[in-house]
């Protein structure tokens, strides 16, 4: 068996580096062929010449996914979105072409979660969670607080529907350093030694012996340091203690799974919503997520659903290029493609 991709997740709040040490990585990736998972291609800046215009194509000049760009320097950029699953096999496909895999949470995501993700069935045996890097606003912590800008990070919890939690921030954050196999600490040339080492005390308080606090500006840390921990965190997840252990949303069993149903059939907006809450009814459905075609109409259905709250909504018009297709991700327990389709087919 081929030697599983591995993965590092990059944490933190909004505002504390992330971003700047995803680009410094790109920019910088000493001939590692890496991919990068984002919500948003904008947040991460890879235009200009990194991007070649930001085609999605291959050589030929077709297009290869909506969500996955092919940049200059030999590495991939893809959306995430409501699409984890689905992106993941993608690039599993791609697994001759991929050195190494960077994950930028969301600034509000607890990372336990998301690493148990890499325990599902379809793709555990292609994927290792090599380690989890944490970055914190050193100037933020110093003043006593989480984030430098406690309003923007609200603006993100009220705007972000994938947000299910309401963790408060010293919970989270505590969660984020749990789980961290590395902390960089940034914006650390806005403090004086002395404020430094109070802060870097602080977090050593909150981590597992031997983790380690760098300082880390503008991004620019040898990728040596934060790649290749080879901790697998996915099998190591009893050692990273977190605030949500013990709700069942979070918790991983075997039996737990997830189902990607993918389509070219439409569905009316009165027709998707009661199918979706039947199979919440007659199933063990914890999330339903993704895109579906509603006929008539230009605009692409985004599909939210929480327990029995399923919510549509239209986020932008189907691309010239792109054929309008429902595709949905269910996360639940003992699901089957066949039971989903026998409620959407019916």
């Amino acid at each position: 068996m081929a030697a599983k991709i591995p993965v590092t997740v990059i944490t933190g709040f909004l505002g504390s580096g992330k971003t700047t040490l995803i680009r410094e990585q790109l920019q910088n990736n000493r001939g590692r062929r890496i991919a990068v998972l984002v919500n948003e291609f904008g947040e991460v800046g890879i235009d200009g010449e990194l991007l070649q215009a930001c085609r999605v194509c291959d050589e030929a000049g077709k297009e290869v996914t909506p969500n996955i760009v092919e940049l200059t320097n030999g590495c991939l950029c893809c959306t995430v979105q409501e699409e984890f699953l689905p992106t993941m096999q993608e690039l599993a496909k791609r697994r001759g072409q991929i050195d190494h895999v960077l994950i930028e949470t969301s600034g509000l995501a607890l990372p336990k979660p998301l690493v148990q993700a890499f325990r599902w069935q379809e793709i555990r045996h292609s994927f290792t969670v090599d380690g989890v890097v944490t970055v914190v606003d050193g100037e933020a912590l110093a003043q006593g607080k989480f984030v430098g800008d406690l309003e923007a990070l609200q603006k993100q919890r009220e705007n972000d529907p994938s947000i299910s939690h309401e963790t408060p921030l010293a919970e989270l954050l505590e969660d984020q350093l749990a789980c961290a196999d590395l902390v960089l600490m940034t914006k650390t040339d806005l403090l004086d030694r002395a404020q430094q080492q109070k802060v870097e005390a602080w977090l050593k308080t909150e981590l597992r012996p031997g983790i380690k606090v760098l300082a880390c500006q503008n991004g620019k840390i040898d990728p040596a340091i934060i790649l290749g921990f080879n901790s697998a965190v996915e099998e190591d997840l009893d050692n990273r203690p977190s605030h949500h252990d013990n709700e069942e949303d979070h918790e991983h069993d075997e039996d737990i799974n997830s189902v990607y149903y993918e389509s070219q059939r439409s569905f009316t907006a009165a027709e998707i919503v009661p199918k979706l809450k039947e199979i919440n009814r007659q199933t063990e459905v914890y999330r339903i997520k993704g895109f579906v075609h509603v006929p008539g109409k230009p605009m692409r259905g985004v599909i939210q659903g929480v327990a029995d709250r399923i919510e549509l909504t239209y986020d932008r018009p189907w691309q010239q290029a792109e054929k309008p297709m429902t595709r949905l991700v269910f996360i639940g327990r003992n699901l089957t493609l066949d039971s989903v389709k026998a409620y959407l087919e019916t």
